[in-house]
């Protein structure tokens, strides 16, 4: 299966600047996909179109603002680093993304803008990539990132953060920190939408993924089963694991909302399989901790736990367009997305939404 065959013809003018004027106020595309039968609808309407019983799962990852700019010290010119992750806590080593990497070499050191330095050293794979390890003085903390570091925002959005970024950026019932990008299809939900939920007896589960680039770095390769996915980690807390194991019991459907939220639940239903477990066998489908994953989606892969998927419209070629049409079918999704750009829908991130059943 070739990366071309996920590509879709997209105007520049639909792709999301900015968020819509208030939060949840946007266009909401319901997908069958069995009959790839197509509604259009506004995000108001989403509780009418769930069925009672159904148990929705968010991932409640926030976003840290890990675009910081360091200024090198041999020259004086400004470098971004998206910081990913901690390689080492105990040494204060980060694993940064870094634009112009091909110039960033170990032994240069940069300063950040509270008067941090800070050097890049040597480390295994990252020769000849885009990434480069970052060793502190200290280590650094979120106190850190907030003095120091940007709003994350990706490089289809065409202009800097702003302050309405630091709020619209992140979903209002994220809690804990450690993603370098939204998981955005949590944008759409407000606080007054989750109470309607609750209302209808929706019930609400979460888990945590915080996301890496690994899920919106391009697929370079042809044939996409030669693409490999960076790793990223995720938690399933108890009480969440034995809602979902409840619920395929008692038939119930599971909505997952947003790519990060499958990616959770159909790792964690891989795990089981790869300790030599059945997926299901003794009302088991998902079990509880932590865990990291390099799961990778694309047409053919079985889903064992999501039912239904909430989510944004994705890039051309992406793996996260690829996760889509794992669930719904590629030519019903390359028709959804036609259809969503003839009815004018706002892509990406603070774009519009889709829900498919």
């Amino acid at each position: 299966m070739l990366t071309s065959d996920f590509n879709f013809d997209l105007p520049e003018e639909l792709i999301a600047q900015h968020p819509s004027g208030v939060r949840g106020q946007d266009k909401l595309m319901l997908l069958n996909r069995l009959t790839g039968e197509i509604e259009h609808h506004m995000m108001d309407d989403l509780p009418s179109l769930i069925e009672p019983g159904t148990l929705m799962i968010f991932n409640n990852s926030r976003v840290r603002r890990a675009r910081v700019y360091g200024i090198k010290e041999t020259t004086g010119r400004e470098t971004e680093f998206m910081f990913l992750n901690t390689i080492d806590k105990e040494c204060c080593v980060w694993n940064t993304m870094v634009k112009s990497a091909k110039k960033q070499k170990p032994g240069m050191h940069y300063k950040f803008p509270d008067g941090t330095v800070a050097e890049i050293i040597e480390h295994e794979g990252n020769a000849g990539t885009e990434f480069r390890a970052l060793k502190f003085d200290f280590a650094i903390d979120e106190d850190w990132f907030e003095r120091n570091g940007h709003i994350p925002l990706p490089p289809y959005i065409r202009r800097e953060d702003t302050e309405e970024d630091s709020e619209r950026y992140q979903n209002v019932y994220a809690t804990d920190t450690g993603s370098a990008a939204c998981p955005t299809a949590g944008l759409h939900f407000t606080n007054d939408m989750l109470a309607r939920l609750d209302a209808k007896g929706i019930e609400r589960h979460f888990v945590t993924l915080h996301v890496g680039l690994g899920t919106f770095l391009p697929v370079r390769e042809s044939n996409i089963e030669d693409h490999k996915m960076h790793e990223e980690w995720y938690t399933i807390p108890k009480e969440t694991a034995d809602a979902i194991n409840r619920a395929k019991k008692e038939g119930r459907p599971i909505l997952a909302v947003g790519t990060t939220s499958v990616r959770t639940l159909e790792s964690a239903a891989q795990k089981i399989e790869q300790e030599g477990g059945i997926v299901g066998a003794d009302g088991e489908w998902i079990r509880a901790g932590t865990n990291s994953t390099k799961i990778f989606m694309y047409p053919g892969f079985e889903f064992k736990v999501v039912d239904k998927m909430f989510t944004n419209f994705h890039t051309p070629e992406s793996t996260l367009i690829m996760l889509v049409s794992a669930f719904a079918g590629r030519e019903n999704i390359l028709n959804a997305y036609k259809t969503a750009v003839d009815n004018k829908y706002r892509f990406f991130s603070y774009g519009d939404c889709m829900y498919i059943k």
